[in-house]
């Protein structure tokens, strides 16, 4: 558990100073969800890299196309996040943070910079922290598979 809140802490902070200087601090949310995922239970399914990085530059990805192409209604929330999950199943890309990913970027209004900094930059950077983290110690093994 002490390794868990030591490897979410560091994690997190660099994400919260990456959302707070790429002008979406609400990203720091669903950065919060994948932490959860990664540190708490870094062996399931949800948490790999493939579907980290993935799921969430596609939530990134459909917010801001759906913004651009419909503005930020309420209505158009739901269309960012159900195009977030079909999408992420058919790439084998499920990560539930990423439908938040999604419903954050409409809300913020977001641009095509969203998409990498904080989302494409963040999501590498908490996957290779976890990896660092995560094989300091012999009982811990991040991830269980790369694609």
């Amino acid at each position: 558990m002490a390794l868990s809140w030591a490897g979410s802490f560091v994690g997190i902070a660099m994400l919260a100073y990456l959302s707070y200087y790429s002008r979406y601090p609400l990203i720091a949310a669903p950065m919060g969800a994948t932490s959860v995922l990664v540190f708490g239970v870094p062996k399931s399914p949800l948490a790999q890299p493939r579907n980290v990085v993935g799921g969430n530059i596609i939530g990134a990805a459909i917010a801001v196309l759906v913004v651009a192409l419909f503005g930020t209604d309420p209505w158009v929330m739901a269309i960012a996040v159900s195009t977030t999950i079909v999408t992420m199943k058919i790439t084998r890309t499920v990560h539930p943070p990423a439908g938040a990913v999604a419903l954050v970027g409409v809300m913020a209004d977001v641009s095509w910079d969203f998409l990498i900094a904080p989302v494409a930059i963040g999501s590498i950077l908490i996957v290779l922290w976890t990896f660092v983290f995560n094989n300091l110690t012999p009982e811990r093994a991040y991830p269980t598979h790369w694609l």
